[in-house]
């Protein structure tokens, strides 16, 4: 089957995962695409492919040899991100030949928004119908990976050596990791597919933080509210005026850190703000956190103690000295892409994936791009010439 074919497959199930959930996967869609992997790796002569209790896909391809111990693994995610609608995606196939793509009479993605469009002329692109995310994020990477793996086992001259698959439910809530069966896996080094643009290897990423500030209020009758009142809605626009305005998301680019905020919502008698905290570098990373916990105070001491709260978590740390000391990870993956045809670039990531989080548990694993573009919203879309490409640089990853 040919990556198209089988990203279209993938693209139809509807796999958004939970944040709010304490379920495991977050919701129980995911286990669909698990069931239907597991059958496909089964279908194409895997038989120790399956899915786990919670609802990761495990599988592992052995070496040519019996004597060849040195496995790589390849490791991608099912869920799509809560931030944009993830049913009922009408994707669709186009020739790009320059310019805006319409994506519905009221939807455009286009180059004046999108400047690097224009580098796909030429290409085929999957696009949405503008009003659901693609899913590229991550179901490019697993068609990628499950494509790798056909061609592999369909072609036995080529020297392998052992592969390990694993593909995961909740990366996009954070938790993606959790429950890894390592032993189960079967390889000490990985990587994820799980990037962008073609041609990119990712060994550096953010420290990451999430935090929660509550502010409890007192509601009084607007007529009589003078010096009794104390709204919470307001207070919490206070907060989020007090962080600094050109430290965004949308102001701030390869290793600058951020505050972004997620979400805001309340009323006079209680309001939350959501947000959260990047950062390349530790000490500065360490810093956000502080300055959070100052404001609070500060607010605390003109409001009263209580009025505000924060709890604040780290959700991962930089992989950057966890790949270091397996620096031939990148250099391996350099040396694929050229033989596909394709000059790799190294970049940090503005985010994280679960190879930060398995890096730190004794996994090392880098990131590589899967062709795809403008995740997590309605203006997602993927290269078919950047995921055939793909799955040439990933049989080479597994060569001997």
């Amino acid at each position: 089957m040919e990556v198209l074919e089988r990203f279209l497959n993938y693209v139809a199930f509807y796999t958004t995962s939970d944040e709010e959930s304490d379920t495991v996967p977050s919701t129980e869609r995911q286990k669909l695409l698990g069931a239907y992997l597991a059958e496909e790796l089964r279908g194409m002569g895997i038989e120790n492919a399956g899915m786990d209790e919670f609802g990761r896909v495990y599988a592992f391809l052995p070496a040519d040899t019996p004597e060849e111990t040195d496995a790589i693994g390849l490791i991608a995610h099912m869920d799509t991100a809560p931030a944009a609608p993830g049913e009922n995606i009408k994707p669709r196939v186009l020739e790009y030949g320059g310019g805006d793509i319409e994506l519905s009479e009221t939807e455009k993605t286009t180059v004046k928004e999108f400047p690097f469009l224009e580098n796909y002329k030429g290409q085929r692109l999957v696009v949405t119908d503008g009003t659901t995310l693609l899913g590229a994020d991550d179901k490019a990477g697993v068609a990628e990976i499950v494509t790798a793996a056909e061609y592999l086992l369909s072609h036995p001259e080529i020297r392998r050596r052992g592969v390990a698959l694993c593909f995961t439910p909740d990366e996009e809530v954070g938790r993606g990791t959790e429950q890894f069966d390592f032993e189960r896996f079967g390889a000490n080094r990985a990587y994820t597919v799980d990037g962008g643009t073609l041609g990119e290897i990712e060994y550096e990423n953010f420290n990451a933080a999430a935090a929660t500030v509550r502010i409890k209020g007192v509601n009084i009758h607007p007529g009589s509210a003078k010096n009794k009142m104390r709204n919470a809605a307001l207070l919490a626009t206070e907060f989020v005026s007090m962080l600094p305005a050109a430290e965004t998301p949308a102001h701030t680019e390869g290793y600058e850190g951020f505050f972004h905020v997620c979400e805001i919502r309340g009323d006079e008698n209680a309001a939350v703000v959501k947000l959260i905290v990047r950062d390349h570098d530790l000490a500065k990373f360490t810093g956000r956190k502080q300055r959070l916990e100052r404001i609070v105070a500060y607010l605390n001491g003109v409001y009263g103690d209580g009025v505000f709260t924060a709890e604040i978590k780290d959700s991962y740390y930089n992989m950057k000295k966890k790949i270091l000391p397996h620096f031939d990870l990148i250099t391996d993956a350099e040396r694929a892409f050229r033989a596909a045809g394709v000059e790799p670039k190294t970049v940090p990531i503005r985010g994280g994936t679960d190879g930060a989080m398995l890096s730190y548990k004794g996994l090392p694993c880098p990131n590589l791009s899967t062709g795809g573009e403008n995740f997590h919203g309605v203006h997602e879309f993927v290269s078919v010439d950047a995921m055939e490409t793909m799955v040439k640089v990933l049989v080479e990853i597994c060569k001997k």
